[in-house]
């Protein structure tokens, strides 16, 4: 099967700082699968996230996209194979919703290039297989949190990259918009999107099903399947809960439970 990401021995530490937020970490995605990041608090996904962008430079390992070393990769490069959807989203400027999503264009346009009729057809087809047409011509300053959300989601595939990286997507979302969300991560795998999600939320690794990875304390990654990782032994550590993991007939599916307060 086809690897998409490769992360072999990943050590980061920040600058001014003696412990290593990452530690000889590692894991695999391949192409068209999922894979739910959990861990506490201050344990390092966002930065094994940004690692993997090639926001931040790891201290020692590597990291292969789609077969290349990202060290020998230019910022456009990157893009254009691994899309970026940060938790939040705050613009410096005001910009037409159409605007904003065509901005996803950019990794594959020469320096002086454009977007044209073309261009702008393809980012209304997006939206609208999105249920987001109407908000084309709006202000993005002028919509809500859970719209943005799905905007930033509509600017990574109109990019057309190989995977997707979600940095907790649910953070900010009211619970309604939260499903919506997952459901439209799910239907992206679908699709043959690769897949990684950072989340507090065990339960997005249940209803997401694939892969799944914690990173510890420590700064190393257990990864494996969701049915392996998402275990009450495992969860309970993690997080200092009493979890149990039950299957809700009611629902039709197996969810993270944890005692009353």
């Amino acid at each position: 099967m086809e690897k998409i990401y490769e992360v072999k021995d990943l050590t980061f530490r920040y600058p001014g700082y003696d412990r290593k937020v990452l530690d000889g970490a590692s894991l695999a995605v391949n192409k068209g699968e999922v894979l739910c990041i959990l861990g506490p608090n201050g344990a390092g996904k966002t930065t094994l996230l940004n690692c993997m962008a090639g926001i931040l430079k790891p201290s020692a390992g590597e990291i292969k996209l789609c077969g290349r070393d990202i060290r020998t990769m230019t910022e456009k490069e990157i893009a254009a194979l691994a899309g970026y959807v940060p938790q939040l989203h705050t613009p410096a400027f005001d910009y037409r919703v159409i605007d904003f999503v065509m901005m996803g264009l950019a990794p594959r346009m020469g320096m002086f290039g454009r977007p044209g009729l073309e261009d702008e057809k393809k980012c209304m087809d997006v939206l609208d297989s999105m249920g987001l047409a109407d908000l084309a011509e709006k202000s993005y300053l002028d919509i809500s949190g859970g719209e943005r959300q799905q905007l930033l989601i509509a600017r990574a595939i109109v990019q057309e990259p190989e995977v997707i990286l979600f940095d907790e997507p649910t953070a900010h979302l009211d619970y309604g918009n939260q499903h919506r969300v997952l459901g439209r991560i799910k239907k992206m795998a679908a699709e043959g999107y690769s897949v990684i999600i950072t989340t507090h939320n065990p339960d997005h690794a249940l209803l997401l099903g694939d892969k799944a990875a914690v990173v510890s304390r420590d700064g190393t990654i257990t990864q494996g399947t969701s049915a392996d990782i998402v275990t009450e032994v495992i969860l309970s550590e993690v997080y200092g809960l009493d979890i149990r993991i039950r299957y809700i007939e009611e629902l039709g599916r197996t969810a993270c439970l944890v005692p009353g307060l």
